[in-house]
């Protein structure tokens, strides 16, 4: 019996999150500035640290249930909600780079990465279909 061909997108957005997902645990400090202040506590499971670890977790899940024929379709809808969710943290990092502590630099990259947030929320919700 010939294996069923994974769809291209779904290959795609997995291999994209799982990518990420690695770097959630390789370079976390990467994530910092995207974790609003807010949800943050100073010790325990939701410190900025936390957040990036449970956020890659998140995203290796996703990988693996786009993945997989029998959950492709809630995976694609929860990686797409995930990916609005993340919507707010940009907002936050994009907020504190023009504020008076931010970066030209800072400025540049969270000017980049929020317009990311609609292709992603997107190409995750076709996949649902896949």
């Amino acid at each position: 019996m010939a294996a069923a061909k994974l769809p291209a997108g779904a290959v795609g957005l997995a291999a994209l999150l799982a990518t990420s997902a690695a770097n959630h645990f390789a370079r976390p400090a990467f994530y910092y500035p995207v974790v609003p202040a807010a949800i943050t506590t100073a010790s325990g499971p939701l410190t900025r640290d936390g957040w990036v670890q449970i956020s890659g977790a998140l995203e290796f899940a996703a990988a693996a249930g786009l993945l997989l024929p029998q959950t492709r379709r809630a995976a694609g809808i929860c990686t797409a909600v995930m990916f609005a969710g993340f919507t707010a943290g940009h907002l936050s990092a994009l907020k504190r780079a023009f504020g008076t502590e931010g970066t030209k630099q800072a400025r540049i990259i969270h000017s980049l990465r929020l317009p990311l947030q609609v292709p992603l929320v997107v190409w995750a919700w076709r996949t649902r279909q896949a």
